[in-house]
């Protein structure tokens, strides 16, 4: 993202209150090592005292200065050597999402205790090359490297890893999650009857409600042994622009989905039998216009809105497949279940990598060839192999949060201050963004994500430019200005990052871990914004 020089200015001025706090802690420091009387200037200003004299040659140094920096060295090493636990430097092969919030803040600190040695050790090799002074000079600042090394090696000895170690703290650190799809625990067979239908209804919510029902829809129809009708784009949203309805067929080997048109063309539009799944607040989401539009399609609907048991969307049951089949089973040759977006089935068995359905695939819903492509060409522009992506739910959401405890909307200095740390955990150039919030708060975040003093960059979708290529695919099949093609986009380039910090209680972000479920993309610092902390300001109710 194109910065000026007045915000880099701006962004220097902000820092300088940061940096004072710890000339003055250092000066402090030292005061009581050398007994009182005037502090000598810290070792973490050399680089502004070097940019102020204009020749770093002339950079004066005395023993004082170097006794601060060995002092401050030995003391670092023997904190860490003598309190820290070195086997949190390297975590568990688990989920961080599994993880408490205090078990990360502790792996949290000590990697961060041994990226600071490392940096120390670091800038005494560069205070070495640019200056200028005497052998004896010369000679302690290469025993403050020597001993900086050597408690390197202690703390990680135990481990027998050496110097390479501190790649825990890069790629290695955020490595992917192990997903072997030839291990689910449980799937089941989807071999319907060639003259058995059922039509999904799923009308609440957005796009990625209605494909995470639809994805249900498909566990019911694998259930009762029956071909799913993937809904009219004149009733719901037209699929085909934005998942491969066609691929799921090919990832079984047989016919289990068709679309509307084909399923007219194979039976007469009329639904026998329409079951709701959930009988309260309304019976199936559908109301008089629901039925006017089926109608309108020719769609002749026998008998009336049935429920087999007593079913609430704000506490749904947990339900067993067994149950499933003895409700929803039948001879009827069409029936229709109304909408199970909400509905707790066999959750360990339909939440596994790959879902509960057996195939040859790593996931049967997934976006069109046309929006991976096209994600990848994206990100080959604009972001690179190792990015991470954010989403940042705010539109309607601060409500949403806050009736909600703990509230899950967070203001934006406490969210920058969260993300910056996932940033230095992993390591990563550039943040790629997919927001509804508006240009005020954005702007705000991109000022105070900042790491070492680096801004760290919030990449957007730019608008269409024809210089640009990678968005050709979509222009060239006519669905470029499509809102739901543009949020499958975002979700795929996402999907694809090194780490995704999702937002809670978004059902964009579930879909988006998922899909990295599911391809194998998640990693261990993937996690939702702010896990294990809480607003630091709440606003009252109205």
């Amino acid at each position: 993202m194109d910065r000026n020089s007045s915000d880099e200015d701006e962004d220097h001025r902000n820092l300088i209150p940061h940096h004072d706090t710890r000339e003055n802690e250092l000066h402090s420091a030292t005061n009581r090592a050398n007994g009182g009387g005037r502090s000598p200037r810290s070792t973490f200003q050399i680089e502004e005292a070097s940019s102020r004299s204009g020749n770093p040659r002339k950079i004066s140094l005395n023993k004082r200065y170097v006794i601060a920096a060995v002092s401050l060295t030995l003391l670092l090493g023997f904190f860490l050597f003598s309190f820290t636990d070195t086997r949190t430097f390297f975590p568990l092969n688990l989920s961080t999402f599994k993880l408490g919030p205090l078990s990360v803040q502790a792996k949290e600190s000590d990697l961060r205790a041994l990226y600071l040695l490392k940096q120390q050790q670091l800038a005494l090799v560069s205070l070495l090359n640019h200056s200028n002074s005497s052998n004896a000079i010369e000679s302690n600042v290469e025993s403050a490297i020597s001993l900086s090394k050597r408690i390197e090696e202690a703390l990680l000895s135990p481990h027998g890893t050496g110097n390479s170690s501190l790649s825990v703290l890069g790629s290695d650190r955020c490595k992917k999650v192990d997903q072997s799809l030839s291990e689910r625990r449980r799937t089941i067979e989807w071999k319907p009857r060639e003259d058995k239908f059922l039509f999904a209804i799923c009308l609440s919510g957005q796009m990625s409600n209605h494909l995470i029902c639809l994805e249900k829809h498909m566990f019911f129809a694998a259930l009762l042994n029956r071909v799913l009708v993937i809904p009219s784009p004149k009733f719901d949203y037209q699929y085909d622009r934005v998942i491969d309805v066609d691929r799921i067929n090919t990832c079984l080997g047989r016919t289990v989905v068709v679309s509307f048109d084909q399923f007219k063309e194979k039976k007469k539009a009329r639904i026998d039998r329409f079951i709701c799944y959930f009988s309260s607040p309304q019976p199936c989401y559908v109301d008089d216009e629901h039925v006017g539009k089926l109608k309108g399609l020719g769609v002749l609907i026998g008998g009336k809105l049935e429920a087999p048991w007593s079913e609430d969307i704000k506490k749904p049951s947990k339900r067993g497949f067994e149950e499933v089949v003895e409700k929803f089973k039948g001879d009827d040759g069409v029936i229709a279940i109304g909408d199970v977006f909400y509905a707790d089935l066999e959750r360990e068995w339909v939440m596994q990598p790959g879902g509960p359905i057996k195939h040859k695939c790593k996931t049967l819903v997934e976006p069109s060839r046309l929006i991976v492509l096209t994600a990848q060409r994206f990100i080959q522009t604009f972001l690179g192999k190792n990015f991470i992506a954010l989403h940042l739910r705010r539109h309607g959401f601060l409500k949403f949060c806050n009736a909600k405890s703990p509230s899950c909307f967070y203001p934006i200095p406490q969210a920058a201050d969260c993300i910056s740390r996932i940033v230095e955990r992993a390591n990563a150039p550039v943040i790629y963004l997919s927001t509804d919030a508006a240009e005020s708060e954005t702007g705000l975040l991109q000022s105070l994500v900042v790491v070492d003093g680096k801004v760290i960059p919030l990449v957007k979708r730019p608008p269409r430019n024809s210089a640009e290529k990678w968005d050709s695919l979509l222009y060239r099949h006519g669905i470029e200005d499509d809102s739901q093609v543009d949020a499958m986009l975002d979700k795929t380039i996402c999907a694809m990052s090194s780490v995704f910090i999702g937002a809670s209680g978004s059902t964009f972000t579930e879909d988006i871990l998922r899909l990295r479920k599911d391809w194998g993309t998640s990693s261990m610092c993937d996690e939702y914004l702010c896990r294990g902390e809480e607003p630091n300001f709440i606003a009252e109710d109205e």
